[in-house]
């Protein structure tokens, strides 16, 4: 939880520092990608835990304003439309985590699945060989 609040600091650091310098939003986008998916894990352990966890309450509050800081400035000092592009790409960061997310439990279900059916095999085998070996010496025998 501090990693990502710490992060979430780095990151916005870096975008305030690059746009004062002179440079636009665009050529900091990891920062920003950073930034987004920080205060998003920030903001889930918020409402996992309600108000009751008073630092990671606070540190979303901070994140809060630097998010107004930002919009303030995507509004008066970027292009047109800037602010709304940026909620969109939030939406999209947010689906791309969503959809890995699920990808990575469909992985791990295949996984077990396949270690399942290998158990299974496994066994079957150790059933059935020793049936066999009977059956061919009992054959021999005869």
């Amino acid at each position: 939880m501090l990693a990502e609040i710490a992060a979430c600091n780095a990151a916005f650091a870096i975008i305030k520092t690059a746009l004062a310098n002179g440079k636009e939003l665009y050529d900091c986008t990891d920062a920003t990608k950073d930034y987004f998916e920080n205060k998003s894990t920030v903001a889930k352990r918020v409402a996992s835990k309600g108000k009751s966890d008073l630092d990671a309450f606070m540190a979303l509050e901070k994140i809060k304003e630097q998010e107004e800081w930002l919009k303030e400035y995507m509004i008066y000092a970027g292009r047109a439309d800037m602010w709304p592009d940026w909620l969109r790409f939030q939406s999209d960061c947010k689906q791309q985590r969503e959809r890995a997310a699920k990808l990575a439990v469909l992985k791990r279900h295949n996984n077990v699945k396949l270690m399942k059916q290998f158990f299974i095999f496994i066994g079957v085998a150790f059933a059935v060989i020793p049936v066999f070996i009977y059956a061919l010496i009992y054959l021999l025998n005869k």
